[in-house]
């Protein structure tokens, strides 16, 4: 699990970029975007699970595209 400090600090930052954006409106797919993007960088199978309801994975194909996309960007992190 996250830990909730580790959750309350994303929602933070989350809501000071979309702040920072100046935006009077904002989509949830931009939304979802920033919210994987933080759960990439602190919990990896966070991540997957958020991924796989977020982007509703029609089918096996499509969710081992995004492990093999977050395995690539792990070996090029390193």
């Amino acid at each position: 699990p996250v830990p909730v400090a580790d959750m309350e600090r994303m929602a933070l930052e989350i809501e000071q970029e979309l702040q920072n954006a100046l935006e009077r409106e904002v989509s949830t797919e931009y939304i979802g975007e920033l919210v994987m993007d933080k759960l990439r960088a602190v919990d990896e199978v966070a991540y997957v699970r958020f991924a796989s309801v977020y982007r509703q994975f029609a089918d096996v194909e499509s969710f081992l595209d995004e492990l093999k996309k977050l395995v690539g960007d792990r070996k090029e992190n390193q």
